[in-house]
């Protein structure tokens, strides 16, 4: 069976996709309440009580804020590193699922293929994820999604590992021009969104996706987006040329929205 992608949510207030395939339902990232959570997924056709595992990038509340109410779903499996559970299990009145895995490893769940690799953000030990299905024959070709949000800048290991993605979903958090001129935030916080471990801006994001050579690449989602200092526009402005000229898809998430499913 083709994977079925939907991000239920993306940007400052929370982040979450949802990932089916025929044997497995998961979580990437849970930047939710449990409520809320159960709302989007509703308006997916889905369930809490239907998700086996959530797969964590990092502790930060918009990605992980799902877990205060995982007291009722215990038979949900949180997969994180050591570093990311010991964070957010310190915030914690109930211990989760644990599934802990090392930055970097490869493990199996049910009819998914995890990949791990370190991101340069501000958290314990980021990781961005490839998540693979399918054995790559004829009854079963291998599809694979690559979620890369939260990075300052991108290593070459990191687009290393985006090169191998069917699917793509990418950060382009700020226009550099609009967070400059931002009258809401102090300098110190513009100063932490814009070094190299805080977030892609939309000239970052599109330098990431020019410096991946010959992708397979068949739809890219921009998203994370910041609701003051970004807009739709400036993204599309950023990037769509470079993916275009690529003949790829892409799709640009606007701040606190989800996308309907994409199927691959």
């Amino acid at each position: 069976m083709a994977m079925r992608f939907s991000i239920l949510g993306s940007g400052s207030a929370g982040n979450s996709a949802l990932l089916q395939t025929d044997n497995t339902r998961v979580l990437v990232d849970a930047g939710f309440s449990t409520r809320r959570l159960a709302e989007l997924l509703a308006e997916h056709g889905e369930k809490l009580e239907n998700i086996d595992a959530i797969l964590l990038t990092h502790e930060h509340s918009d990605h992980a804020a799902g877990l205060n109410g995982l007291a009722r779903h215990p038979h949900i499996r949180v997969f994180a590193n050591r570093a990311t559970a010991a964070a957010l299990q310190a915030g914690l009145k109930h211990r989760p699922n644990w599934n802990l895995f090392e930055t970097g490893a490869t493990f199996r769940f049910r009819d998914l293929e995890v990949s791990s690799f370190a991101v340069p953000h501000d958290a314990q030990d980021p990781v961005g994820l490839l998540i693979a299905h399918g054995e790559d024959d004829l009854l079963s070709p291998r599809r694979s999604l690559a979620w890369l949000t939260d990075l300052g800048h991108a290593p070459a290991h990191v687009l290393e590992r985006i090169r191998e993605a069917d699917v793509l979903v990418v950060e382009a958090n700020h226009c550099p021009q609009m967070l400059e001129a931002d009258t809401k935030r102090p300098w110190s916080t513009k100063q932490r969104i814009s070094g190299r471990h805080g977030h892609l801006s939309n000239t970052a994001a599109r330098e990431l996706l020019e410096g991946v050579a010959s992708p397979r690449w068949r739809h890219v989602f921009l998203a994370h987006l910041s609701r003051d200092c970004n807009s739709l526009a400036a993204v599309e402005a950023a990037c769509g040329s470079v993916l275009a000229a690529r003949s790829c898809g892409f799709s640009v998430v606007a701040p606190g929205a989800g996308t309907p499913f994409f199927t691959f």
